[in-house]
């Protein structure tokens, strides 16, 4: 019996531990075997290549980590014509690419090209970044905005739509809400809150750009309390995110609703993180004499 097995929307999934978007790469094989993963989740990409933000655009906080890399990458058709081959090449578990635009125009010229190729089992639909000006988080703080564009995106393509949800919004529900109208088949939630360090003897930004995203441990207790209100609102399953460590505080994920988990930041603190949750979450279960589906959303008071 698998006990870790889960669903994400047309996903079925060996188990339900991911990456985040932006921070896991192919050079993790170096640790541990890739394919013990649930899913792998690409770096961002935009229709264009971009250089991302000038430095310092990292800098590391009491409890997290504060990132203005913006969205640095190759554009989409260097990401097919050499970075797919690659990953379809090593991977068997589902490859999930993260698009992001800034146009609705644009969203759908990349999905379109996307969906020409072969060996993308679903897309995250990347609304929600905090470090590019006009676009991505332009996108997530309007929810009519989100129903077009999903909609729109949604006629495109029969695979997986996980649109990842900013926290920087008056009521997150209300997107989320768009997000399946518009024809989401799942959400990814949260990308980084909004933070900023300065140097007190000097009174400089430590990050170029100034305010910029945060994440790390000390967003968890956000994150969870998105989460879990937008399982109470919403039907579709949830891919969780923020703070993420340890096999415990993937728990209380599920334990909020969530259907499966991606570590982010944590991976450069411990690059094995992700096997040692999947196993930790595996021996929790097997001495518990449950699986993740008899845990999921139910959270008691």
């Amino acid at each position: 019996m698998n006990r870790l097995q889960t669903r994400l929307g047309k996903l079925e999934l060996q188990n339900p531990v991911t990456v985040a978007s932006g921070t896991f790469g192919l050079e993790y094989g170096e640790f541990f075997d890739l394919n013990r993963l649930g899913a792998y989740v690409t770096k961002t990409i935009t229709l264009k290549p971009k250089i991302g933000n000038p430095p310092p655009r990292l800098y590391e906080t009491e409890a997290g980590l504060l990132n203005s890399i913006g969205l640095q990458n190759p554009g989409v058709e260097e990401f097919i014509k050499l970075n797919l081959p690659e990953l379809k090449e090593v991977l068997s578990i589902p490859i999930i690419v993260s698009f992001s635009g800034g146009t609705i125009e644009e969203f759908t010229t990349i999905l379109s090209k996307l969906e020409r190729t072969d060996g993308i089992a679903g897309y995250e639909v990347n609304i929600s970044c905090p470090n590019v000006e006009k676009e991505g988080i332009a996108f997530g703080v309007d929810a009519l905005v989100v129903y077009e564009l999903i909609r729109r995106l949604r006629s495109f393509t029969n695979k997986e739509l996980i649109v990842k949800l900013t926290p920087n919004v008056t009521d997150i529900v209300s997107i989320a809400n768009a997000a399946e109208e518009g024809g989401a088949d799942s959400m990814a939630l949260i990308n980084t809150v909004q933070g900023m360090a300065i140097d007190p003897l000097s009174g400089k930004s430590r990050v170029k750009m100034g305010v910029c995203g945060y994440s790390g441990p000390a967003i968890k207790p956000i994150a969870l309390a998105n989460v879990f209100k937008v399982a109470q609102r919403v039907k579709l399953p949830i891919l969780a995110m923020g703070g993420i460590c340890t096999w415990q505080d993937a728990m209380e994920f599920f334990y909020a609703g969530a259907s499966a988990i991606a570590v982010g930041t944590y991976n450069f603190v411990n690059p094995k993180a992700c096997v040692d949750l999947i196993d930790g979450l595996d021996n929790y279960l097997s001495e518990k004499g449950a699986t993740l589906q008899d845990i999921i959303g139910k959270v008691s008071f």
